[in-house]
């Protein structure tokens, strides 16, 4: 079953394309990372999935169009995380996370028992029920990363948008994000998609990659198929190796030229 489909999606700013003519199926269940240089489209790909960002072509979800949906349908079945998210600071982590069950409220209603429950199990699951109470601006860099992962699953969509989920955080952090991100996808059964500059990340938890380079797609398949030392040299104009650990996952690292 395909949970995403593209047919020919440009994201647009107006009139300037920043994304042209991208086809793309995404299998339910599936992680597909789009990657590509700085400028390339990818966030503002994710956004016309989102509808933050205009488009022109055709975006399914579950084989529906998106333009058949309301705004509301549409943050039910979509969860999407930005790059640089506007955090109110002096919200706690609860009454931010909250803000995830707004598309399942009706207009002006207030939270209800359930949508607490929901807030609760999240929090418990990412381990922040201790930084319940605490005010945004209290958190470190990864515990914020975390509270904004945990709107996202408030939010209890099929589908989740996740742009560079990683900026800002060490190695670690960076690892046991993407490995909740990983885990909670093989429970739940969601389908991510998600932009990420780290091509060894990428490569270690997307099943398919989509290199974008220019507003195009120049690239897709698995890591190993998209992830050679000609296509990185080509579209990241970098020198690098392309290693393979023990278990078969492809490693990308820099060489001097």
């Amino acid at each position: 079953m395909t949970a995403l489909a593209l047919r020919s999606v440009s994201a647009r700013y107006g009139t300037r394309v920043v994304a042209s003519s991208v086809s793309l199926d995404v299998p339910a269940g599936a992680w597909v990372a789009v990657i590509g240089p700085n400028g390339a489209g990818k966030s503002s790909l994710l956004k016309s999935i989102v509808g933050v960002v205009a488009h022109d072509g055709e975006i399914l979800l579950d084989g529906a169009p998106v333009s058949g949906l309301s705004a509301r349908e549409r943050a039910r079945a979509v969860a999407y995380a930005p790059q640089t998210p506007e955090l109110p600071e002096r919200l706690t982590v609860t009454d931010y996370v909250l803000l995830g069950r707004t598309p399942h409220l009706a207009p002006l209603a207030r939270e209800r028992r359930s949508d607490l429950a929901v807030v609760e199990q999240v929090l418990d699951r990412l381990d922040l029920s201790g930084l319940a109470g605490r005010a945004l601006r209290t958190l470190s860099g990864g515990e914020r990363q975390r509270a904004v992962l945990a709107r996202v699953l408030a939010q209890q969509a099929g589908l989740l948008l996740l742009d560079e989920p990683t900026t800002g955080l060490d190695i670690g952090h960076a690892q046991a994000l993407l490995d909740l991100v990983d885990r909670l996808r093989a429970e739940e059964g969601a389908t991510v998609v998600s932009t990420l500059h780290d091509l060894t990340l990428s490569a270690q938890y997307a099943d398919r990659l989509v290199l974008m380079d220019g507003g195009r797609v120049v690239a897709t398949g698995t890591p190993a198929e998209v992830l050679t030392r000609e296509t990185v040299r080509r579209h990241y104009a970098a020198n690098v190796e392309i290693l393979s650990t023990g278990d078969g996952n492809v490693v990308v690292t820099p060489t001097r030229g």
